[in-house]
C-alpha cells in the first residue's frame, strides 16, 4: 500500500467496516474489502507503534528541573 496518513487509513478502514456490516455487497466484493481492511489495519498498527517509539517522557534531572527524554533513553538517577 502506498504511503498513507494514519487518519486517512483509519477513515478508509471505518468505511470498510461500515460496508461489511451492512451486508448488502457481493461475496467477492466483501472479500476484497476484508483484504483491504486487513492491510489498512496493519498500516494503522505500524503507524501507532512508530508513534509510541517517538513519545518523549518528561523526567526530572539532578537539579530537579524537568527535561524531555526520548522513551527508552531514560537515565537512572545516581
Amino acid at each position: 500500500m502506498a504511503e498513507i496518513k494514519f487518519e486517512e487509513a483509519l477513515k478508509k478502514l471505518e468505511k470498510i467496516v461500515e460496508d461489511l456490516e451492512k451486508g448488502d455487497i457481493s461475496l467477492d466484493e466483501a472479500l476484497k474489502k476484508y483484504q483491504d481492511g486487513i492491510e489498512l489495519s496493519r498500516v494503522c498498527s505500524q503507524r501507532l507503534e512508530n508513534a509510541k517509539k517517538r513519545i518523549d517522557l518528561l523526567t526530572k534531572n539532578k537539579k530537579g528541573e524537568f527535561e524531555l527524554t526520548p522513551q527508552g533513553d531514560t537515565k537512572e538517577e545516581e
